[in-house]
């Protein structure tokens, strides 16, 4: 099981090649693939204060995911607790909650990101 990091997710959304060969494959062929809440959120955020172009909405995101059967993780009150005894490694509160996300649902995070892998948390890429 694979809970997708907002980058790849992007990525693989737009049939990017910056998506590791290994990741595509991942997210093509694993029957239990995630992206967060959290990661729509940060994309959100992004694209209003100009940080990301964005060519979907949301809502589109959503729908992508749904129909590439990548299924989108709530925030649960289990992923906050363990928030708070999170090491401060990582200062990105997005990347921090799916860290969390990922331990508490004991999924493998797809992500390029080289300070998550800190974390005691599996990562592929």
């Amino acid at each position: 099981m694979f809970l997708i990091d907002t980058h790849a997710l992007l990525w693989y959304l737009r049939d990017s090649d910056e998506l590791s060969q290994k990741a595509c494959n991942i997210i093509d062929n694993e029957e239990q693939i995630f992206a967060s809440v959290a990661s729509l959120w940060e994309i959100a955020i992004k694209h209003s204060i100009g940080k990301l172009y964005l060519e979907f909405s949301i809502s589109m995101i959503e729908g992508l995911c749904k129909d590439k059967e990548i299924s989108i993780l709530p925030i649960k009150s289990i992923h906050l607790d363990e928030l708070e005894n999170l090491p401060k490694i990582h200062n990105d509160p997005f990347d921090r909650l799916i860290i969390c996300q990922a331990r508490t649902e004991d999924l493998s995070i797809i992500t390029r990101d080289t300070i998550i892998p800190r974390y005691d948390v599996q990562t592929v890429w």
